[in-house]
């Protein structure tokens, strides 16, 4: 890598520097082949150089990639359509990110305070969650190692512990100006938690009868990485607003945020927009994948793989007194520590050509491919059991 480095520190990078990809597996400079475990942090969910995106991606690119949203875009209507028709919702809007997704619904939770007269309107977010970066995003979620040096954060945000429905009905009992409940169904970069069907249903029985929105962030969750479609859909209920992005694009860059019921109908022209967003290259990506998962039945891949990822993992893992929890819902898991764990990762990629993630410190995160064999899953878990005793033996 070159001596003079431009670009900004934002990275806690390793020294790895890949080339090519297919499938689960990544190439380096020096022609050593990775085991991905990670799908760039839940986006090729499809496998790196999935042939079908590379040719879409070509073809598109050869005819056109931007006119501005001043225009009709066919392949932003075809994808509004298609995830639609998979999550329930009526109306979507294109961005770039999740984060950007996000913000988009925030800027909906205000415009349904505005509706009710609310001069101050609260959201109500989750501890540990993870939102985005950008400032609103940053100030809903949950990590305050996240918020040092930010200050003043955005106003308007009541935290209560993920899980916890007392906490949300005694805001509920309260007088208060909240408009909306935003959470994710599984905390990604809060360590793999999982929230219960009953807990899900509960929120939304309050949302309903608040009148508040439920907003669900599903960028990380969405497009089948827990075996359905949403992770909400595992509590039959239906949200008011949905975020998704990672694995719509397979690592083209694109947002959305859907809504229902009045929601759907808050925006008018000039109050939100995207220069970039909904281009037809990323929207017809995104047409292609959701074809692809359902052709190739990866709901329930993801389903019965992730059954086999928990199992694989408690065989290989529980044993070690340092793991204190696995958790996993779907082809997601994390594996906690009683301890930091930083260094596992490095050895992963080091000695076992593993590529793992590690979040809050102290617990592993798994986001296979959808795409993942059973050997393939298998591999992971054993590569991860043979990583931990090497970092076991070194302390």
């Amino acid at each position: 890598m070159s001596e003079i480095n431009h670009l900004m520190n934002v990275y806690k990078r390793r020294n790895i520097r890949f080339v090519s990809g297919r499938g689960n597996y990544l190439v380096d400079t020096f022609g050593r082949e990775y085991l991905d475990a990670i799908s760039g942090v839940a986006v090729t969910s499809l496998g790196h150089s999935h042939p079908e995106i590379a040719a879409v991606i070509a073809i598109q690119a050869s005819r056109l990639l931007h006119t501005s949203n001043m225009f009709s875009i066919e392949w932003q209507e075809r994808l509004a359509e298609q995830l639609c028709r998979i999550s329930g919702m009526s109306r979507a809007f294109f961005c770039n990110s999740g984060a950007e997704a996000n913000e988009t619904a925030l800027k909906l939770a205000r415009l349904h305070g505005a509706r009710k007269g609310f001069q101050a309107p609260e959201v109500i977010v989750m501890d540990k969650s993870f939102h985005g970066r950008t400032f609103a995003t940053l100030s809903a979620s949950g990590n305050p190692a996240g918020h040092a040096g930010f200050a003043p954060l955005v106003p308007g945000f009541r935290r209560v512990p993920f899980g916890d429905i007392d906490a949300i009905r005694k805001i509920a009992g309260q007088a208060c100006q909240v408009t909306a409940v935003l959470m994710e169904p599984v905390q990604g970069e809060g360590g793999v938690n999982v929230a219960s069907p009953d807990f899900l249903r509960s929120v939304r029985q309050i949302c309903t009868e608040q009148g508040w929105l439920l907003m669900m962030d599903e960028v990380q969750t969405g497009l089948g990485r827990t075996g359905k479609w949403f992770g909400f859909q595992h509590a039959d209920i239906l949200p008011d607003v949905i975020t998704v992005a990672k694995a719509l694009g397979n690592g083209i860059p694109v947002g959305g945020c859907l809504a229902s019921g009045e929601a759907a109908g808050y925006f008018m022209p000039g109050n939100h927009g995207s220069t970039f967003g909904g281009n037809p290259l990323a929207c017809r990506v995104g047409c292609q994948v959701i074809d692809i998962i359902e052709r190739d039945n990866l709901l329930m891949n993801a389903s019965e793989g992730g059954i086999l990822l928990r199992d694989y993992l408690r065989s290989q893992m529980q044993d070690f007194e340092c793991v204190t929890a696995i958790r996993s819902h779907g082809m997601m898991a994390g594996i906690e520590f009683s301890r930091p764990c930083e260094e596992l990762a490095d050895i992963c990629a080091s000695q076992e050509k593993l590529l793992i993630n590690v979040t809050r410190e102290k617990t592993v995160r798994l986001l296979p491919a959808l795409i993942s064999t059973e050997n393939e899953i298998a591999m992971i878990a054993q590569r991860l059991a043979r990583a931990t005793r090497t970092w076991l033996r070194k302390e």
